[in-house]
């Protein structure tokens, strides 16, 4: 049986917790708190997770952190359900997005960077949430001409074609977290059409955060 440590409101677990769902792989959630630092434990770091975040997936004697390393992996072991395309150019049209989302958008506005606003930097409630929000408008102006070349090539519902990819599994999370700061999301049609697509297939259903064993209501 698969382990993921995971957090229920970490859009990296949430990512990974599509995956496996996608791919009907069954799995035991490990809470990992990271709002009080449980991340950061000595026996966590050292065993599991070596940059000190979630998620990580432990299968025997195998551990592996990092999201999108992780659905790699999984896409090597259990094939069917590919999330990431073999064929070209599809293949590198979901990477683009994807890495666009966990490398451009996600890390300035991971819980880390939100705390040392205000740990260290002094930044008010009312800061951190615009910096939060307008990197989120910078970041999903270009998801959307991203989405709209693929919509025209691939078509829909989905990022790109009938099937969800990586690139669904990441823009899912990022939708959540940006709705629960209150960002506007009106100017980004063909992204909120997916998000809304997702809303009935039971694998987003049941990785989202508030059917998590963890979650805890805010």
């Amino acid at each position: 049986m698969s382990e993921l440590f995971s957090f229920f409101n970490s859009s990296a677990s949430y990512r990974v917790r599509i995956a496996l769902g996608l791919k009907g792989i069954a799995f035991d959630t490990r809470s990992v708190n990271i709002r009080t630092g449980a991340h950061r434990e000595a026996v966590f770091v050292d065993a599991l997770s070596p940059m000190a975040s979630v998620p990580a997936l432990r299968e025997g004697d195998f551990s592996l952190s990092q999201s999108l390393a992780i659905i790699d992996w999984l896409d090597a072991r259990y094939p069917t359900q590919r999330l990431i395309p073999l064929e070209q150019p599809l293949r590198a049209r979901v990477l683009e997005l994807s890495y666009a989302i966990a490398c451009d958008i996600h890390p300035v506005n991971n819980l880390r960077i939100l705390k040392y606003l205000e740990g260290q930097l002094d930044a008010t409630p009312q800061q951190k949430d615009a910096w939060y929000r307008h990197w989120i408008k910078e970041g999903m102006c270009g998801i959307e001409r991203l989405l709209s070349r693929g919509r025209q090539q691939y078509g829909g519902p989905w990022c790109f074609g009938k099937e969800p990819t990586l690139a669904d599994c990441c823009l899912i999370p990022q939708i959540a977290n940006a709705k629960r700061f209150g960002c506007d999301l009106a100017d980004y049609p063909i992204a909120m059409s997916i998000f809304e697509h997702a809303a009935s297939n039971s694998a987003f259903v049941a990785a989202a955060p508030d059917k998590q064993p963890d979650f805890v209501a805010q």
